[in-house]
Formats: C-alpha cells, structure tokens, sequence
C-alpha cells in the first residue's frame, strides 16, 4: 500500500476534516460538533492503540453528544446577532411597503398587489389602483392604511 496504513487515528482524523468542511458548505447543521468529535476520538485511538472499534464509535458518540450540547450552550449564551433582524420574516418585512389595491376595498376587504404577487388586503374603502401602506400581517391577509404625507 503507497504510503503505508493509516490505522484508525488516520482514519478518525480524516473523517472529522471531511465532517469539518463539510460544515462549510452546509452551515447551521452541526458537522462541526461531530468533526471535533471525530478529532477527540482520533486523539484516543492514536493514545490508545489498542482501543477497540466499539470503543471508539462508543467514544465518538459520546463525545458528539458531549460537543452538541456544549455547542447549544454556547449559541444561547451567546446569540449570532444579525443586521437584518427581519431577514426571514417575510411578513415583517412587507411592513412599510406600499401596495396597490387590485380588486376595491369595500366594507374593509378587498385584495392588494405587493410586488409580483397579490394578497387579501383590509382597510379603508379604496377603489382598484389606489396605492395604500401595509400597516400589519396577520396570517396571509396585510392590513392596510393610508399613505400619509
């Protein structure tokens, strides 16, 4: 074999690159909880040669789990703060924006385009193509109110 066996230290420490990249092109899922479990593991198995497979997946289990809620602990002591804190919550971004009525508020319902789509709308009566301001969602239906000044 070209460049001898790598044993199980090899392959742990392998498997925990690939996990750790990995985590680079799919963030947000834990990979690199699991890769510095694989790292540990690849530390015991180098220090323990001896060790036995099922020690070593039973240690790397552990120590996944160990990482994991190491890793929770930490995200919720300390929060990724984001600079758009609406930035998937498409309702509350929609707030301020300004919608044009499709079909005419009457009676306080009516439907309103807002960008490429349109949306049950309510609000004060207002004839098709009048242009109001989204004030609230609720659920699938904007609130809406005059533009003002």
């Amino acid at each position: 074999m070209i460049g001898g066996d790598i044993g199980a230290p090899g392959i742990w420490a392998a498997a925990g690159l690939v996990l750790a990249i990995a985590e680079l092109f799919v963030p947000g899922v834990f990979l690199i909880f699991l890769a510095i479990a694989a790292g540990i593991t690849a530390a015991l198995a180098w220090a323990l040669p001896d060790l036995p497979v099922a020690a070593q997946l039973g240690a790397f289990g552990l120590w996944s789990g160990v990482a994991v809620l190491i890793g929770r602990r930490w995200y919720r002591d300390y929060p990724v703060e984001s600079t758009d804190p609406r930035l998937n919550d498409r309702a509350a971004r929609m707030i301020g924006q300004i919608a044009t009525i499709t079909t005419p508020i009457r009676g306080g319902e009516g439907r309103a385009r807002i960008g490429d789509g349109e949306w049950p709308a309510r609000g004060p009566d207002a004839e098709a193509g009048a242009r109001l301001r989204i004030a609230h969602v609720e659920g699938t239906t904007v609130l809406l109110e005059p533009l003002s000044d």
